[in-house]
């Protein structure tokens, strides 16, 4: 583990975002296996703030530039309208990515970055005009992060659950999501705002009681802060951030165009098939048609090249690993022994033969499986038994924090009857301090924090808002949405403690383990099987998006503690961005959808498709697992997961109780089984090889000039995801408008002329 002190060193002259020497923090979380990427170690850094190496405590707030002026309210408005604009900007490339591969970031980074240059611009044009001028400082910049963090969110129910149930049928025969706007509207909004009230009060107990012991150091937030800091470290620090900003610029420039561009010449822009080329220059023979059948070409990518930058080599070899396993190896092999089948996808074309469908989910339980399907139980195996296995570890973690809510709410109750000129013996008792090991000063003054009453009227009318709205809507008992909401909580312990120590947020993980738990709540209800379905995407909803808006304002908390933001005031920054991605996502999904139906509707699905949702496949395929007794799991791939999930859980055994101490060195050597499993899961190796190639690229950068990955990494990456993300977005736009690269560019260099 890492030691309680956190020592950075870095040149007095560069006062910068000081990551040397370590794997780079997360720019944020895939859906799926929710960041897999290195163990970020900031305990072996130093950072120097004063012309002299010093040691700073990173578990305490971050000592600030003296020329930094006082900052009254950092709460501004041109703060939060930037913030949410930046916000936006994130939560439509989510969707895009999300709905392509699985995979979601925050908006954190890009929003502290992008938002400096903003505001700093508008310090220096707007002098004392109200709203538009004033001083900008670092607390403001945080408030920027802050709600753009909760702009970018929530997009990942619309990667998943959502059209789980339409590929499901669940939502009606032959629905589209425009004619259920209203009901995905209300379930967004549930499902942000429940994690939002409910992780308010453990602020204390993560961020500042157990912090130290359990080294929660936070990556991705502290990282953010640190960056904050650098960039308003006087003369110097505002250099470096110019740098920052038009590096992130450019390069969010240069991958919007190439997105844009690319969809009229794809094969020559985007997708390099180099099997496919072969075949076509070796007078179309079938072996080179085989290998590419299993998705192994280049796509070029810059949103998971710069992913791949973030994520660092071991998470990167990892998920190319797990592709090379599971479609290079294990795959062929269960074809080729009559284990699975893959379809015929030449379309009778001879010059085609040998091109096959490796990735067909229809008719299941009525032929021969692909060897997709056969693979995804492996791959949600490994997801939940190595998060699980990190929640069972970290039990004394989650009582202690349930103790803690406790705690504070009958605290909060019982002054509450105490000014009213009332009291409760039994509140009174349970609202003491009641283990003085955890009573730590926290530095942000009462007045700072936010107040009991408002998480407490918040959550009670959220979850009474909840169970009409599940009943009403989707037909949900209320008993079952109370658990779901339990499940939730619970989960979040887990996204929260993991995602603090690794950096790696398991809310898949956490949306299979609740839909297990439904499946076997709903069992013995006698309920049909698409209401059990509909049931158990709700409930998996529910549980993935209040964890994960739960451990993205924790993260905020945690950037806002280093910088000495008032959590208050980042806590409505994050609320009102939070609320305006709960009108934003439904929007963008209804746009994607209808312009690309094979997103949600089975039939077209099976067909040629922009986005691969590797999501919303592995959701509808656990939710039938559990609810149809038709679906069945092959007895190989069964017993494969069990063997996978066990040694999974082994690894997370070892590198708590035997890789400590002088032994911890060889922990960066363990694979990295959520990476792995993602494979497995997402049916084309040609993301992992995007990955793999940003994270050589990172490598040898840190490597041979760190003084200029130090400054541009990360922008660069960011600048990378947003940009792509929106062209997607464009990319849609240009669909429902008829001038798409399907109707005026050209397939030239695909298999089949069709990429």
């Amino acid at each position: 583990m890492a030691d309680e002190k956190q020592a950075i060193t870095a040149p007095a002259a560069s006062n910068v975002h000081p990551f040397a020497e370590t794997n780079p923090p997360n720019e944020k979380s895939p859906e799926i296996i929710d960041n897999a990427k290195d163990e970020t170690h900031v305990d072996d850094l130093k950072v120097d703030i004063t012309g002299e190496d010093v040691e700073e405590d990173l578990y305490k707030p971050l000592l600030m530039a003296e020329e930094i002026p006082h900052e009254p309210n950092p709460l501004t408005v041109r703060a939060v309208f930037t913030g949410c604009l930046l916000g936006c900007l994130v939560n439509a490339s989510n969707l895009y990515l999300g709905l392509k591969t699985g995979f979601t970031f925050s908006a954190n980074m890009f929003g502290a970055i992008f938002g400096y240059g903003i505001l700093k611009f508008l310090e220096r044009v707007g002098g004392e005009i109200p709203i538009i001028g004033g001083i900008f400082g670092p607390q403001e910049n945080s408030i920027v992060q802050a709600a753009a963090t909760g702009a970018g969110g929530i997009s990942g129910i619309f990667v998943a659950g959502i059209p789980a149930m339409y590929r499901l049928g669940v939502m009606g025969e032959g629905r589209n999501p425009r004619e259920d706007i209203g009901a995905i509207f209300t379930i967004t909004l549930v499902c942000s705002f429940i994690g939002l009230f409910y992780v308010t009060p453990l602020r204390k107990f993560f961020i500042i009681q157990v912090a130290r012991e359990l080294k929660l150091m936070f990556p991705t937030a502290t990282a953010v802060a640190l960056t904050i800091r650098s960039m308003h470290a006087g003369a110097a620090g505002s250099l470096e951030a110019i740098k920052k900003l038009k590096c992130i610029m450019l390069a969010f420039g240069a991958a919007f165009v190439h997105r844009i561009t690319s969809y009229y010449a794809i094969g020559i822009m985007y997708d390099w098939h180099v099997f496919t080329w072969i075949h076509i220059w070796s007078g179309y023979t079938s072996w080179a048609m085989n290998i590419e059948s299993w998705g192994w070409y280049m796509q070029w990518t810059p949103a998971f090249i710069g992913s791949g930058i973030l994520i660092g080599l071991n998470p990167a070899i990892s998920m190319f690993l797990g592709s090379l396993s599971a479609w290079g190896l294990i795959g062929p092999l269960l074809v080729h022994y009559g284990e699975c089948i893959g379809l015929d996808a030449s379309g009778g074309d001879p010059k085609w033969e040998g091109y096959t469908n490796f990735w067909s989910l229809s008719k299941l339980g009525e032929r021969t499986p692909s060897p997709r399907y056969w693979m995804l139980w492996p791959g949600v195996m490994v997801m939940v038994c190595a998060s699980m296995a990190e929640l069972i570890i970290q039990w004394k973690v989650i009582w202690i924090g349930v103790k803690s809510a406790w705690n504070q709410t009958c605290i909060s109750i019982n002054q509450t009857l105490l000014k009213r000129g009332k009291q409760s013996t039994f509140f009174a008792k349970h609202g003491k301090e009641q283990d003085s090991q955890w009573h730590i000063e926290d530095p942000a003054p009462p007045e700072q924090q936010v107040k009991h009453w408002v998480w407490v009227v918040g959550m009670i009318f959220t979850t009474v808002l909840a169970m009409l709205i599940f009943h009403f809507q989707w037909e949900m008992h209320p008993g079952l949405t109370i658990l779901a909401i339990v499940l939730a909580f619970l989960f979040s312990f887990l996204a929260i403690q993991i995602g603090a120590v690794t950096d790696q947020t398991p809310l898949t993980a956490a949306a299979k383990a609740s839909q297990l738990i439904f499946g076997g709540a709903t069992s013995g209800q006698g309920l049909d099987v698409l209401h059990a379905q509909k049931l158990n995407l709700v409930a998996g909803s529910l549980a993935s998006g209040g964890a994960g808006v739960a451990t993205e304002l924790t993260s905020d908390f945690r950037t806002g503690f280093l910088i000495g933001t008032p959590p208050v005031k980042q806590w409505i920054a994050q609320a009102i961005g939070t609320f305006v991605s709960v009108w934003l996502a439904p929007g963008l999904f209804v746009l994607f959808t209808s312009a690309y139906p094979c997103i949600y509707d089975p039939l077209l699905a099976e067909g040629h498709c922009a986005f691969l949702v590797p999501s919303v496949t592995a959701w509808a395929a656990v939710a039938r697992a559990v609810t149809d007794p038709q679906v069945k799991i092959p007895l190989a791939s069964g017993m494969f997961a069990i063997a996978m999930g066990i040694v999974s859980i082994i690894q997370v055994v070892v590198r708590h109780y035997y890789l400590v101490g002088p032994r911890e060195k060889y922990q960066k050597w363990l694979p990295n089984w959520g990476a792995i499993a993602l494979s497995w899961v997402i049916p084309a190796p040609v993301f992992a090889n995007a990955a793999l190639l940003g994270a050589i690229i990172a490598a040898l950068w840190r490597k041979y000039n760190f003084r200029t990955w130090e400054i541009y990494g990360y922008a660069l990456a960011a600048g990378f995801i947003a940009g792509e993300g929106l062209g997607g977005v464009v990319g849609a736009v240009l669909t429902l408008a008829g001038v798409d690269g399907a109707t005026k560019g050209t397939h030239i260099a695909c298999p089949l002329n069709e990429c």
